[in-house]
Order: structure tokens, then sequence, then C-alpha cells
């Protein structure tokens, strides 16, 4: 996740489809289905479910 690519699939995160959050953060579903979240300083994590 630190090069900015999926843990699962190994595609690059800014090709998943990408929404806006209400804190600013993106939430970014890659195509094999597992969520991430881009934050604010630019770092890459899976997404809680409290998040999904």
């Amino acid at each position: 996740m630190a090069q900015g690519r999926c843990v699962g699939c190994g595609r690059d995160l800014t090709e998943g489809k990408s929404t806006k959050r209400r804190d600013g953060s993106h939430k970014v579903i890659c195509s094999c289905g597992r969520i991430f979240v881009n934050e604010k300083n630019g770092k890459w994590r899976r997404a809680l479910l409290e998040e999904v």
C-alpha cells in the first residue's frame, strides 16, 4: 500500500472507482473488491468495516 497498489491484485489504486468522503479523504474501490482510503496526508490504508 505504500506504493499505492492493491494488496490483493497489485493494480494501481488510482485506477479504482473513487468517491470523496465528508472528512476530505477519498474512498477507492479496487476492481478486485477491496476498499481503500486515501488519507489527507497521502497515505493509503484498508477501509474499516464502519467506513464501508
